[in-house]
């Protein structure tokens, strides 16, 4: 017992008491709360609407079976079918996976031209 008092009065010598850094590291998240959404906007990406999952549904494929057979991972297909951009190769392995051909590709993922460079994924 004594052991447990001795650490939890060690424990809290070593916290730093009245931090001014973190109560102005708190004070500037404050700060954030209250700006519109187009002032952060800018940092996520753009999302475009997809038939992914409805496709996927429609052949009563669950996502790590989608994933598997286009060999990518369970994330990239969550992410695409939220609308998050992918590359094209991402969307010409998911055409195939679902039995699609790449001319489909506009039904499936609509007519989007900004999409990731090649190396970006």
């Amino acid at each position: 017992m004594e052991v447990h008092k001795k650490s939890e009065a060690h424990a809290d010598k070593s916290r730093p008491r009245g931090d001014d850094s973190t109560e102005s590291a708190h004070a500037d998240l404050k700060k954030e709360e209250g700006k519109p959404a187009e002032a952060i906007k800018h940092t996520r990406a753009r999302k475009a609407k997809n038939n992914v999952r409805k496709l996927r549904m429609e052949r009563m494929m669950s996502k790590a079976e989608l994933a598997r057979r286009a060999a990518v991972s369970s994330l990239t297909i969550d992410r695409v079918e939220r609308g998050m951009p992918c590359r094209m190769d991402t969307k010409r392995k998911i055409l195939e996976a679902l039995g699609l051909k790449p001319s489909d590709r506009v039904m499936v993922f609509g007519d989007a031209p900004d999409e990731l460079p090649e190396d970006q994924d």
